[in-house]
């Protein structure tokens, strides 16, 4: 028989707030994160703002000077996003809970990146490689953050790194869910992190004109709006922990939500263009409603939007959403919060699936900032500039990677 499966903690580390509180605060107040890199010179780069995470002391999430000192910055915004994730739950490894029924499931889009960047510039300079740090690899492999945090929490259950681009934390989640449902773990830590607004980042994404080429960084980020010119990166960790209901309620834990649904399809398309017609993306988003038993007569629902703000997405997402509920669409209450924390990579579904379940608990839907204009071909009610208070029943946060990769998780009150 299958379980449930719950939402009993979370932990985030943003640019617009290094813990939930704050995070929420500033999303529903439409607070805008992004701003100029003053981190390292932009002067010949192609785009000059992202969303930094600033005023962050890992000293204040469990960490010791020797772990940061080893550890790419991805590595350590996982680390703190769990230790957050894991104190809000209350559980703890051997004591209630069996170590090897809990597991990590942190997933990263790119790993190392700063790391890789730093050391590739050695090798550069003395093709020998004598001079390579000893720690390259253990540091730059993306599964690094997932085994460090199962280190630090001893979890010795399932422990995987999901690695599908901008989908990697919702796919994270979802398959999480799934392997507690069928019994194969109690609670999993699951999440995403990323750290890549650095030179080569900036400049690759930029050369394959993804990004944003604004200059003020308060009006970059446009999702659905007619001036859209890309995204906007931005950096940090989102962790989750999911846990089977009945574990749960026999620790007395506090519960924010129940996962309800969960879909994931490809649009087997194009390595970087989504799917025209938002057939397959809709599909992934029509399989979460139907295990979450959506009912158009009694549900209102709200979407946490993929939301890039890139010419191609924002109309194919609008498209996927009247595919995949018809009339309904423009019932529902949507947002792009990547108005205000940018694009994440890997981090950005379990950010996304934080600010859900807020919404949900809350009965409030954050904005998407900055929609003066909005595009006539994303007519949908994407929240415009304000947050509204809503009765939400069914919380959704859908995420297209690169690759075609496509994934949706549904949530509901307990």
């Amino acid at each position: 028989m299958d379980k449930r499966v719950v939402v009993t903690g979370m932990g985030i580390v943003s640019c617009i707030g290094n813990d939930t509180q704050s995070f929420w605060k500033n999303l529903t107040e439409g607070v805008c994160g992004l701003d100029y890199i003053t981190e390292f010179d932009t002067k010949d780069l192609p785009v000059k703002i992202g969303g930094k995470v600033r005023d962050f002391d890992p000293l204040d999430f469990g960490m010791d000077k020797p772990f940061i000192r080893k550890q790419d910055p991805f590595a350590i915004y996982a680390m703190a996003a769990s230790w957050q994730a894991m104190n809000d739950s209350g559980l703890i490894s051997g004591e209630n809970i069996d170590p090897f029924r809990l597991g990590v499931y942190i997933g990263s889009g790119v790993g190392g990146f700063t790391v890789a960047y730093r050391e590739i510039f050695k090798m550069y300079e003395d093709p020998s490689g004598q001079w390579l740090s000893p720690m390259f690899i253990p540091t730059m492999i993306s599964n690094i953050a997932s085994g460090q945090v199962a280190i630090k929490f001893q979890a010795k259950g399932p422990c995987i790194d999901i690695v599908t681009a901008c989908a990697t934390s919702t796919h994270s989640i979802g398959e999480a869910y799934r392997a507690i449902r069928h019994g194969y773990a109690d609670a999993i830590a699951a999440g995403g992190t990323d750290n890549c607004t650095i030179p080569l980042g900036l400049a690759g994404f930029g050369n394959l004109k993804a990004l944003s080429r604004a200059t003020d960084p308060k009006y970059a980020s446009l999702p659905f709006n007619l001036n859209r010119s890309g995204f906007v990166m931005a950096d940090g960790a989102s962790v989750l922990i999911l846990e089977e209901y009945e574990h749960a309620v026999a620790r007395g834990a506090k519960i924010y939500a129940e996962v309800a649904g969960y879909g994931s399809t490809c649009d087997a398309y194009h390595s970087t263009a989504p799917r025209p017609d938002g057939s397959t993306q809709a599909r992934c988003i029509t399989d979460a409603c139907e295990e979450a038993r959506f009912d158009a007569s009694k549900d209102t629902v709200y979407i946490n939007a993929h939301g890039t703000g890139t010419k191609l997405n924002d109309v194919a997402e609008t498209l996927a959403y009247k595919a995949a509920f018809g009339d309904f669409a423009y019932k529902c209450h949507i947002s792009s919060t990547k108005s205000m924390h940018g694009h994440m990579l890997g981090a950005t579904g379990a950010t996304e699936a934080i600010a859900s379940v807020l919404a949900l608990r809350d009965g409030i839907v954050p904005p998407t900032i900055n929609l003066d204009t909005p595009d006539p071909e994303c007519d949908l009610d994407y929240t415009p500039n304000k947050a509204v208070k809503a009765g939400i029943t069914l919380a959704l946060s859908d995420s297209f990677g690169f690759g075609g990769h496509n994934a949706c998780l549904a949530f509901r009150r307990v």
